[in-house]
């Protein structure tokens, strides 16, 4: 075979190659995912129908990835004493944990940690969440 004709036939096999290449099963999707918020009303751990929505979006994801990790973490507005906050940001993410293996996810690719309190100033909202990390993120 001359050099113009092997040339031709390396340029006609390329994508079949590529196509074979192995990938990695996490993938750029898995790295781009965003963390998934769930907001909870002051002093309840009660999950409204769009948190619950979210918790499903976030199960639905884990499942596609099984044996990645997903983080779940408590949090709780600033209170007198440490320990209500600490308790309620674990009970937060407890019942998310809860629901997430509801919807399908294995425990065991489960973490949680209740954060307790964090600051009330920037945004009171955001001290009332539990976040959901899937893979890396």
């Amino acid at each position: 075979m001359n050099r113009r004709a092997f040339g031709l036939a390396a340029l006609l096999t390329l994508p079949l190659v590529a196509a074979c290449a192995p990938t990695d099963p996490m993938g750029a999707q898995l790295a781009a995912q965003p963390v998934r918020v769930v907001f909870f009303e002051d002093d309840s751990i009660a999950t409204s129908d769009e948190a619950k929505a979210v918790i499903r979006d976030a199960a639905e994801v884990a499942k596609r990835y099984p044996g990645t990790p997903v983080r779940v973490l408590g949090f709780s507005a600033p209170e007198p004493g440490l320990a209500p906050t600490v308790a309620l940001s674990r009970a937060r993410a407890e019942r998310v944990v809860n629901e997430l293996v509801a919807a399908g996810v294995p425990r065991a690719q489960i973490t949680q940690q209740g954060r307790g309190a964090v600051a009330f100033d920037a945004a009171p909202v955001q001290s009332r969440r539990v976040e959901i990390h899937i893979g890396g993120n």
